[in-house]
């Protein structure tokens, strides 16, 4: 039945096939009232996306847009794994960097200066859990942004890539992407990419760069897809006013700027911030008394000052940036005199805090990160319950943390945002490839990485720190792992459609710092190993880029990854033989699944009597891998009782057995957990017995020898020349 919505619209579709399905775009069925609604459908994944736009200009230096992405755990048919919290509420991390994965390729795609409040909402409520559904959210949140009328240079869509059997595929079941080598995500915009994020298991380079082109090719279908749909719909723009300095303003303070600046502004980073800020105040002394409005001076200062606020301080830093573009792209000299390739100074210590089991600090010119590694028992893993993963454990957690004094600033102290989320999320991607299996290193890790001092690529600076960290705690890690950003410079007009033709026009720069960032056209992160890459973050902040040119950014990467990497094995060259003596002390077994229920016992009554009376600490994995954590003594008492659990008879062994019954013809023994065995009067003592209770007695401790098991598996046992 079809559906007409209150102001008489009817319901609008349109669909493609998409990498093996059919994607399909519906308007007019449901959200009347925001100022677009798109529902898609993909398989049996249906996915609201909603767009709001705000009435006025927000008066703020920032574009208000917020992406949020819903996990709602209905539309994979279940309920919270939580006893106490049935509703959806604050948005898992998984949920956090779904919504950053959609922000980032969309955010550039608006006109700077644009200060409506825009928010996006990308609803999941269904999901076919044969796939992710997170990409054909960004296509529902590109998909309305088209529809409500603002300046969004669109449309995007996205694409998460695996390589199975030497071939590229879209949409892999939880299965294949187990199998996978690599896990990559790329948005992309008419033949140029507008966003990259990858972790991989030292993937080359040249096959990032093939995804990426595959990607590209593949994702024109819904592009053209949004397009037809906004040409059916008949999109109304709405009106709008960029917050952007006036022309004279900004020529006043490009000119200022050119005049005094000079070289003063280039080389230390710290003495630069100081200049910096002298000439704004110097600029302002000097035009206030000329640019305000007033008859006297006061009120001509205190005019300026007020509109200060907004245009002069933003043509003031926009000044900055042109200036900082301009060295590079004309003179080849960076704003702390680098060159193009040069990676800032490096230091570097190991073990600085005694107490921890793990600890580095990785410095690269300013900045600075704290990494320390925590080991524990396997129980302390994270449980992960999402809409997409019920009872999933996370055993490496990398926490990120930055506070606002780390960038000389006051703020305050609360919960992680989504940029410490993200970060976080991108250094733990990197060493997950590189830790240990649960067999090998049966311990749970935490690494939490405290920026001390923020100057730009602080997440690859957690990266180097945690991989250091972890060698330090002895966590036998594969191949140590290194991480360096770069950045992008274009030479060419700004908002002009950049092609593989301006691949002479582009600057790579080696490990970005702010300055660059802020100024340059990309922001591009990678790490890996000796073998390969790990893990891949790439934003732009240009209309999109072709992959030639990115190429060329991912080539010079590897160079300053391996003087990096370099570095670091100069301060630790492999993991510690020996974990730290404040770590926990593990063994580790592998117990036949069967045997599992006999060590667990009814109602846990077994493992439970282990731990209260060795006080050791028991973990079972389903795998059959059993951890005994604890004091020394404890884990022997622990792991002697568990393999009498699960030990088999032998023939010929000889046991400390416990009389559990007599009978006339005998006794039957215990020698193991549930395992009795058949003690004949004749081969309780070489001397003749008349009655068996005349020598034994239910509960005495015996040594007996097994001597056979015959085919119904009935034991026969003997104390006869075994020494009591």
């Amino acid at each position: 039945m079809e559906i007409i919505n209150p102001s008489g619209k009817r319901t609008l579709s349109v669909e493609t096939e998409f990498c093996g399905r059919t994607l399909k775009l519906e308007v007019n069925r449901v959200g009347f009232r925001s100022t677009a609604s798109v529902l898609v459908s993909y398989g049996d994944t249906v996915v609201l996306g909603s767009v709001v736009v705000g009435k006025k200009p927000v008066v703020q230096d920032f574009f208000p847009l917020t992406i949020d992405y819903e996990e709602k755990f209905y539309a994979a048919g279940k309920i919270s794994g939580s006893k106490f919290i049935k509703r959806e509420g604050k948005p898992a991390d998984e949920a956090v960097l779904v919504g950053r994965l959609i922000d980032r390729p969309i955010r550039p795609l608006f006109p700077k200066g644009y200060r409506q409040e825009v928010q996006v909402v990308t609803t999941v409520l269904s999901m076919d859990p044969s796939f992710r559904p997170d990409m054909v959210a960004m296509i529902a949140a590109s998909s309305a942004l088209m529809l409500s009328g603002t300046p969004f240079d669109g449309p995007i869509a996205g694409v998460r890539i695996g390589r199975l059997n030497s071939e590229f595929k879209a949409f892999l079941s939880p299965e294949e992407r187990e199998q996978s080598i690599m896990d990559l995500v790329v948005a992309c915009r008419d033949g140029k990419v507008m966003m990259v994020e990858a972790g991989a298991n030292e993937v080359p380079e040249a096959m990032i760069i093939e995804a990426m082109h595959w990607a590209v090719k593949n994702v024109q279908p819904v592009l053209d897809l949004q397009r037809e749909l906004a040409e059916k719909v008949g999109v109304e723009q709405l009106g709008y006013e960029l917050v952007l300095p006036d022309e004279t303003i900004q020529e006043r303070a490009e000119t200022w700027y050119k005049e005094h600046a000079g070289d003063q502004v280039r080389g230390n980073v710290l003495e630069r911030q100081k200049i910096v800020d002298q000439l704004r105040d110097e600029m302002n002394a000097e035009f206030a008394p000329l640019y305000g409005e007033g008859e006297t001076e006061e009120e001509r200062l205190a005019d300026y000052t007020e509109r200060l606020q907004s245009e002069y301080e933003q043509a003031f830093e926009l000044a900055v940036h042109h200036e900082v573009r301009r060295g590079i792209i004309e003179d080849g000299v960076r704003p702390d005199g680098r060159k193009l390739d040069e990676v800032r100074p490096l230091s570097s210590q190991v073990g600085i805090l005694p107490r921890t089991h793990g600890s580095s600090l990785f410095t690269r010119g300013l900045t600075q990160a704290l990494n320390v590694v925590t080991l524990a028992p396997l129980s302390f893993s994270q449980v992960v319950d999402t809409m997409e993963v019920t009872d999933g454990k996370r055993r490496y957690m990398h926490h990120y943390n930055a506070p606002s004094y780390t960038v000389g600033e006051p703020g305050r102290i609360g919960a992680p945002g989504r940029r410490e989320i993200g970060h976080g999320y991108l250094a733990e991607r990197a060493l997950l490839p590189m830790l240990p299996n649960e067999e090998d290193f049966p311990y749970a890790i935490r690494s939490v990485t405290e920026i001390m001092s923020q100057n730009g690529s602080t997440s690859m600076a957690a990266t180097c720190s945690s991989c250091m960290a972890l060698m330090d705690a002895g966590v036998p890690i594969k191949r140590p792992v290194s991480g360096v950003a770069m950045g992008l410079m274009m030479d060419v007009p700004q908002g002009a459609e950049i092609t593989a033709e301006d691949i002479d026009k582009s600057y790579v720069l080696t490990d970005l710092m702010d300055a660059e960032d802020f100024a340059g056209d990309m922001d591009f992160k990678v790490t890996g190993t000796t073998e390969g890459i790990t893990a891949l973050q790439m934003d732009m902040k240009v209309h999109g880029l072709p992959v030639d040119i990115l190429e060329k950014a991912i080539e010079q990467s590897h160079a300053g990854r391996m003087h990096i990497l370099e570095h670091m094995l100069g301060v630790i060259a492999e993991p510690r033989p020996e974990i730290s003596v404040y770590a926990p002390r593990i063994e580790k077994m592998m117990v036949e699944q069967d045997k599992i229920g006999a060590i667990i016992g009814k109602g846990g009554e077994t493992i439970n009597k282990i731990t209260s009376e060795t006080g050791a600490m028991v973990d079972i994995e389903d795998s059959g891998l059993v951890t005994v954590s604890g004091a020394n003594e404890a884990i022997e008492k622990a792991v002697a009782w568990i393999k009498s659990l699960i030990e088999e008879p032998e023939v010929g062994k000889i046991y400390d057995g416990t009389v559990a019954t007599i009978k006339d013809f005998g006794a039957f023994v215990t020698i193991l957990p549930g395992v009795d065995g058949m003690l004949h009067v004749s081969q309780i003592s070489d001397k003749r017995i008349a009655n068996v209770s005349d020598v034994l007695e239910v509960g005495q401790k015996v040594r007996v020898k097994l001597t056979a098991i015959d085919d119904r598996g009935r034991l026969s046992l003997t104390m006869r020349g075994v020494e009591q």
